[in-house]
């Protein structure tokens, strides 16, 4: 395996239950993704999916564990320095795109690159007309069809060139037409730019276009029905 771009040992999170008592959502005992890696994890609501990316994102701090990131245990870090870590290190690419309504297509993008230094808006614009967004670059997310919302959150997650690509079921939201060219999209982009990929899915379709596929069931012994994502 090439070298790593996230290692996870020993990590373990667990949320207050209603009762006062505390659930079990995570126990991962260890993990490995590679530099320049593309992954997928199959896992169904219950497994821990969502909580595992928040805690790679250092969104999440663990309760116990080690987390490195391009290097670097952020686990142990504060909410401030965990947050500049990701912006310079990891993108995200949220099910539901989380873009700002108020903002273009081209300052959706460019402001991610701000949370991580000077503003690269040239930068930002290459990326949208990669993703053939170059004639949309001022329209608003609610100007753009679903999966030109889409094409502006891959773009957004690989702005400040991030060692590291999550993607939370990338294609829920999508057609079948254009959850396969979101893939596409995310996977070539990924590679053209060096980024390791991760993505998290319940959709068959999804997992079989990738050589390694780990179910999260299996990696999550935390993993149960009462286990929320």
């Amino acid at each position: 395996m090439a070298e790593a771009v996230l290692e996870i040992v020993g990590v373990r999170k667990a949320f207050g239950a209603p009762d006062g008592g505390r659930v079990d959502v995570l126990d991962v005992p260890s993990f490995v993704v590679g530099a320049g890696e593309q992954v997928a994890l199959r896992g169904q609501s219950g497994t821990g999916k969502t909580t595992l990316l928040h805690v790679i994102a250092g969104i999440v701090r663990p309760d116990a564990g080690t987390v490195k990131v391009a290097g670097r245990d952020i686990a142990p870090l504060s909410e401030a320095e965990r947050d500049a870590w990701r912006a310079r290190h990891v993108g995200y690419v949220f099910q539901t795109f989380n873009l700002l309504q108020g903002f273009t297509a081209l300052e959706n993008v460019a402001l991610a690159s701000m949370f991580a230094g000077p503003a690269k808006v040239e930068h930002a614009r290459e990326l949208l007309e990669r993703v053939g967004l170059g004639s949309r670059l001022e329209y608003t997310p609610r100007k753009l069809s679903i999966g030109q919302q889409q094409r502006v959150a891959v773009a957004r997650a690989l702005v400040n060139k991030p060692n590291l690509v999550l993607a939370d079921e990338p294609t829920g939201n999508l057609d079948r037409a254009n959850a396969d060219a979101a893939l596409t999209l995310l996977r070539e982009t990924c590679r053209e730019n060096g980024a390791a990929l991760l993505v998290v899915s319940h959709d068959e379709r999804v997992v079989a276009q990738f050589e390694r596929v780990l179910d999260l069931a299996d990696l999550n012994r935390a993993s149960h029905a009462e286990a929320r994502s």
